[in-house]
């Protein structure tokens, strides 16, 4: 099940991020972005518990892709997908002209995933993400966009 996540969801939210081996978003951000009229935070609920969540922001004319995360234990069963096809109606029906996101240069099924549903690749940030362990180097961002139609053509 697909659903708006609320305050309420905070605990459940945070139980995801910090199960990721890289968490990304600390308990502040994550309460901040369910109470911040401009983000809709999406979950899909597999077997009473949240599996997994996406951050889209409404922004002037686009929509970006802000988080995604499926729980560690319930990747491959196509959650992400799911996620993605709520993220780009949200934006369509906000009448955004494109979805905007980015992602780690090495982080091939979310590329793969991205690219199914037609996004494309437009730049690069040149270590934008933080390294994942000690003495590593900072991981490029590569930045994808996927053009939503126009209402306003047909």
């Amino acid at each position: 099940m697909m659903r708006r996540l609320t305050c309420d969801d905070l605990d459940a939210l945070v139980e995801i991020e910090t199960g990721n081996p890289f968490p990304a978003w600390s308990r502040d951000q994550l309460s901040r972005a369910l109470a911040d009229p401009e983000l809709v935070v999406f979950g899909v609920v597999r077997g009473g518990e949240l599996s997994g969540y996406a951050v889209v922001a409404r922004l002037p004319f686009e929509a970006e892709l802000q988080a995604m995360l499926v729980a560690e234990r319930q990747r491959r069963h196509g959650l992400a997908a799911e996620l993605m096809r709520e993220v780009v109606a949200q934006a369509s029906a906000w009448q955004s002209e494109r979805l905007l996101l980015e992602v780690r240069a090495d982080n091939a099924p979310a590329k793969a995933l991205y690219r199914r549903f037609g996004c494309l690749e437009e730049g690069r940030r040149k270590g934008y993400y933080p390294p994942r362990e000690a003495g590593a180097k900072r991981e490029d961002a590569i930045l994808m966009s996927l053009p939503l139609d126009d209402p306003h053509d047909e």
